[in-house]
C-alpha cells in the first residue's frame, strides 16, 4: 500500500511502515511545509493514503470536497501506540483504505467512512 506520513504522525510509524513493506513518503522529507492542502493534492495525485493525527485533512475532504487516495486519522498517542493502533487497522481493514476509506481511530474504536458504502 502507497503511505503519505504527515509530520505529526511521525518518522517511527513511516519507517515502520516502510519496514512492513509499505511504499512511503515522508511529508517532512518534501521541504518546507507545504500545508495541508497541498499534501492532499500530491497524495491524491500519486495514490497514496494520507496519514495523520490532524483532523484538518478531513475538514478539506467533507467540507471543501476535495479529492482524496484515503486517509488514516490516529490519535495523538506515543509512537508505540499509534504503530499498534496502525498494525490493527491494516489487518482489519486494508481494503477499505484501499478503496479511498476514511479510517478514524479514538481509542480503541476504529470508524470508516467508506465511499462506497456511504458509511460514516
Amino acid at each position: 500500500m502507497k503511505f503519505l506520513v504527515d509530520r505529526c504522525a511521525g518518522r517511527r510509524l513511516a519507517e515502520w511502515l516502510k519496514s512492513q513493506g509499505h511504499d512511503v513518503v515522508e511529508a517532512r522529507t518534501l521541504g518546507p511545509d507545504p500545508g495541508d492542502l497541498a499534501l492532499l493534492e500530491i497524495a491524491s495525485r500519486d495514490g497514496r493514503v494520507v496519514v495523520t493525527l490532524d483532523r484538518d485533512f478531513a475538514r478539506l475532504v467533507y467540507v471543501r470536497g476535495i479529492a482524496h487516495a484515503g486517509m488514516m486519522r490516529l490519535p495523538d498517542v506515543p509512537p508505540d501506540e499509534r504503530i499498534r493502533l496502525t498494525r490493527t487497522v491494516l489487518e482489519r481493514h486494508s481494503e477499505d483504505l484501499a478503496t479511498n476509506a476514511i479510517v478514524t481511530v479514538r481509542g480503541e474504536r476504529i470508524r470508516i467512512s467508506s465511499p462506497h458504502s456511504g458509511q460514516e
